[in-house]
């Protein structure tokens, strides 16, 4: 484990633990890709809103608490700010708010939705002949939702070859309606379709780097809780629990004994 994704966790633990919020093993699932997403796109942490900027949605909001240590790792804000996640009137929503948070390209939650903002987004940046990518981060549970369906119809069908759909597959759809092969069903629908480790930063950046006539799929194959056993024995007992004070201190020795 990259140091830097190390910290992430650690940051999404202290933030949880204070705030007594957050869905932390779905958080742990996505630091990778969201590290190496950050570290490929073009963007410009002190200026959120720059014109040529890639543009990066997550509809898995959920994870929204991940997806702020990210953003604050690479400079979009304090990392001290985060600490009034979920309390009264905070910035930092247990969903994200574009209007209160810099980086932030679209306020997400409702499951579902992200990707059809992913969509539509990528289909203006065409219209207006851009050079720009639209990335977005969708779950596995999320895609028990026909909505995600009907935006990857809408986007193959459009042929949106600068949108870039990451499939978090961390097994989360378990609870739900059972998605077997996933990179088959994205292949059915006619997109350019990738598989990788998805706690490899290297092979995902790689795949970013991949050019590609219509729309990208990748399934990134993740675990659940990744970095500490408690969350991995049990990820279910954990979906929406923050730690205890004694749970904190075991959960970081155990973070701290999974990074190389």
């Amino acid at each position: 484990m990259l140091k830097a994704c190390r910290d992430i966790r650690e940051h999404i633990l202290r933030v949880s633990y204070g705030s007594n919020n957050g869905h932390i093993p779905s958080c742990f699932s996505i630091v990778e890709t969201l590290y190496a997403l950050y570290e490929f796109m073009n963007h410009r942490p002190k200026e959120p809103q720059w014109e040529a900027r890639d543009i990066f949605i997550l509809s898995k909001g959920h994870g929204s608490l991940g997806y702020y240590c990210v953003l604050a790792e690479f400079g979009y804000f304090d990392k001290e700010d985060v600490y009034s996640f979920g309390r009264y009137k905070a910035t930092f929503g247990c969903h994200a708010d574009r209007l209160k948070i810099p980086g932030v390209e679209a306020s997400t939650g409702s499951l579902g939705h992200g990707i059809g903002l992913a969509v539509g987004m990528a289909l203006a940046i065409k219209i207006k002949k851009e050079d720009r990518a639209v990335y977005t981060l969708i779950g596995d549970g999320e895609s028990n939702e026909g909505s995600v369906w009907e935006a990857v119809l809408v986007a193959k069908s459009l042929n949106l070859n600068n949108l870039t759909i990451i499939y978090d597959n961390n097994m989360s759809h378990e609870r739900g309606l059972q998605i077997h092969n996933p990179h088959k069903h994205f292949e059915g629908f006619g997109c350019d379709t990738y598989r990788c480790n998805g706690h490899d930063v290297n092979e995902l950046k790689k795949l970013f780097a991949i050019k590609s006539d219509t729309v990208k799929v990748i399934v990134a194959d993740t675990v659940k809780g990744c970095g500490c056993k408690t969350f991995t024995d049990n990820h279910y007992a954990w979906h929406r629990r923050s730690p205890k004070e004694q749970e904190l201190e075991q959960l970081l020795k155990e973070l701290h004994e999974s990074a190389v």
